[in-house]
């Protein structure tokens, strides 16, 4: 969406703050011996006491307030009876609603002891948004997002998984524009103010090729290699960039 008026980006201020509020908490809970269906629980309840709720089950029929996806997993994993392991990788990426309106972010935890790839592999995602971020502003190309994302990630050696990307919200979980996390030449598109888009690098520690799992939902890298995936939800303006979903 683009913002047409302050009381829009109040709205948004609201949802996107309580996205991040309730992944900062449930970032506190994801250790050894906890089912992913129990931090699914979690989430779930703290939404409901924000009075939000989550986006991908009313839209999608997805079964799970978030998407949980662990190390090779890259989004869209499934809640379920997995249980997190010492040196997993875990990507908790929430999209959440309140009064018609949406925010959507991604991070990365790291489970003690953690593995030196898996450490390296979620700064580079994060590293590699703070890229793209300092590239956002009224009149820039989108292809320019994705340029500074994909040179970060292969100046430290990892790869993009150029099937996902990044995409406009607000209104609605996903929304014009798409925002490639690489140079796709394809990409026409500029930045205007007032608009409202995520931008999300995933990740791979390999060749970064893409493919669903077997439950339909889960996507994963061909040759199993970890995958990291940070993202936030940012507003575009003539100052500095707005982020809504940061704590």
């Amino acid at each position: 969406m683009s913002i047409k008026h302050p009381g829009e980006l109040e709205q948004l201020k609201t949802i996107g703050a309580i996205v991040g509020r309730s992944l900062e908490k449930l970032a506190t809970y994801v250790k050894p011996g906890v089912r992913t269906a129990e931090l699914d629980s979690l989430c779930a309840r703290m939404l409901e006491d924000e009075g939000a709720q989550p986006s991908p089950p009313r839209v999608y029929n997805f079964p799970g307030a978030i998407c949980i996806s662990v190390n090779d997993e890259a989004i869209h994993g499934i809640p379920g009876d997995y249980v997190i392991q010492p040196g997993d990788l875990v990507k908790l990426d929430l999209t959440a609603e309140k009064n018609g309106f949406v925010a959507d972010a991604a991070i990365n935890v790291n489970v003690f002891p953690s593995r030196p790839e898996a450490v390296t592999l979620a700064a580079c995602a994060e590293n590699a948004f703070r890229k793209a971020l300092a590239e956002v502003r009224p009149g820039c190309r989108i292809y320019e997002i994705g340029r500074a994302v994909e040179s970060e990630v292969n100046r430290q050696g990892f790869s993009v998984m150029r099937a996902l990307c990044g995409h406009g919200v607000g209104r609605a979980i996903h929304e014009e524009p798409q925002v490639p996390n690489y140079p796709d030449p394809r990409t026409r598109g500029t930045l205007t103010e007032g608009l409202v888009f995520t931008i999300e690098p995933i990740i791979s520690a390999g060749s970064g090729e893409a493919e669903f799992g077997s439950d339909g939902w889960t996507i994963r890298t061909v040759d199993r290699s970890l995958t990291a995936h940070y993202e936030h939800t940012v507003v575009v303006t003539h100052n500095e960039p707005i982020l809504l979903t940061a704590c």
